[in-house]
């Protein structure tokens, strides 16, 4: 069965921040706020590859490099059925589409945890026809990577190096490989549009340090690879900012250092951890706690038992510097909290709103499954 979904909402960034972001979600998922592609592919499929020149490859070298590497994901999940005194809704099978990238020699793939979520079965299609049965091997919800893996031979597999996403400037040249509209290994080309932005993880946390792209980014190509000049993994695909429901230029990869350090958990059968304050940020401006319930402070400025109320931080407090790093936004909030690990404990520099500067020291909780802030 081949269905396509376009469902097209603003969503709201909770965090340990709850800064408020408007984006779209390109996603291979049924009930989110999303937008993907969802179709059966074709692995015969001809691929695109571009010639102009990218520093150091073109992008037809990049794309024979690292295509191998690139998987076509296939999930079927199965809705329940419903039943309702004298009448009833039979179960349904729904079919999504999406990409992957060969991690190592030992079967782990990396794509986003909204291609796989919910799924009942994934089948994982390589370049050369050869299929696979994959294990969801674990996700995570707050940064949208999720591994899986499969049992093939090691020669089937082509790993692709990860590259330092921190390194990444405005206008380097880009890659982007996937399966839109249910085209494998398809190719496309552009230039880092920015860096260090925030995007919405399927648990409504935010994600920092994304990488803005104009490379063409559709429904299915979520989960597979944004790669540099070198044919290094720069992100994984995740997002588009779009009124159509396709590409309008600004696409969105997570960023590989989060990507990386994600799958290795996974992949050392831990639970990926993300440190937690607990307060819902103004969107604009300073980092300042929002002053009152609503704008998507569900639960409130500062959130009930959280270790911002159990440090004492209110609504209004205005925080400038954590561990002596200056904080300008609610962005830079966010980032520098990710560079903690629960159980940290930091000093920050907060103006109250009687504007007296004082120093709170929090210590750092284990983010809550879904942002307590309402997004």
């Amino acid at each position: 069965m081949t269905r396509l979904t376009k469902v097209l909402l603003p969503v709201l960034a909770g965090a340990v921040a709850g800064a408020v972001i408007a984006l779209l979600v390109a996603s291979g998922g049924k009930n989110k706020t999303i937008v993907e592609q969802v179709a059966v592919p074709s692995v015969n499929s001809v691929p695109t590859a571009a010639t102009t020149t990218t520093r150091g490859l073109t992008v037809n070298q990049i794309y024979k490099m690292d295509s191998p590497g690139v998987v076509d994901i296939i999930v079927r999940s199965v809705q329940p059925g419903q039943s309702n005194g004298f009448f009833s809704t039979p179960s349904q099978t729904t079919t999504d589409e999406g990409a992957g990238v060969v991690y190592n020699k030992q079967g782990d793939i990396l794509t986003d945890e909204h291609v796989v979520a919910g799924a009942s079965t994934v089948t994982v299609h390589f370049q050369d026809g050869v299929t696979a049965r994959a294990k969801v091997l674990g996700t995570d919800p707050s940064t949208d990577v999720a591994v899986i893996k499969v049992n093939v031979k090691p020669s089937e597999l082509h790993p692709i190096a990860f590259a330092n996403s921190s390194k990444a400037q405005v206008g380097d040249p880009v890659v982007a490989i996937g399966s839109p509209f249910g085209l494998p290994e398809t190719t496309t080309a552009g230039i880092v549009s920015a860096v260090g932005r925030s995007i919405t993880a399927p648990n409504n946390y935010t994600i920092p340090g994304a990488i803005q792209t104009d490379a063409a980014i559709n429904p299915g190509n979520s989960g597979g690879p944004l790669l540099d000049g070198r044919g290094q993994v720069l992100g994984l695909n995740d997002q588009i900012q779009t009124s159509s429901g396709s590409s309008a230029g600004i696409g969105f990869a997570t960023p590989s250092n989060t990507d990386v350090q994600v799958a290795n958990a996974i992949i050392a059968g831990k639970k990926p951890q993300h440190a937690y304050v607990g307060v819902c940020l103004d969107p604009s401006g300073a980092a300042r706690i929002a002053r009152s319930t609503g704008g998507g402070c569900v639960n409130g400025p500062v959130v009930a038992g959280s270790p911002a109320a159990k440090a004492g931080l209110v609504p209004g407090d205005t925080i400038t510097r954590i561990n002596g790093t200056p904080i300008t936004s609610s962005d830079g909030f966010i980032s520098v909290i990710n560079n903690y690990k629960p159980g940290d404990t930091v000093t920050m520099t907060v103006i109250t709103p009687g504007h007296k500067r004082i120093k709170v020291k929090v210590t750092l909780g284990d983010r809550p499954t879904s942002s307590p802030t309402g997004g």
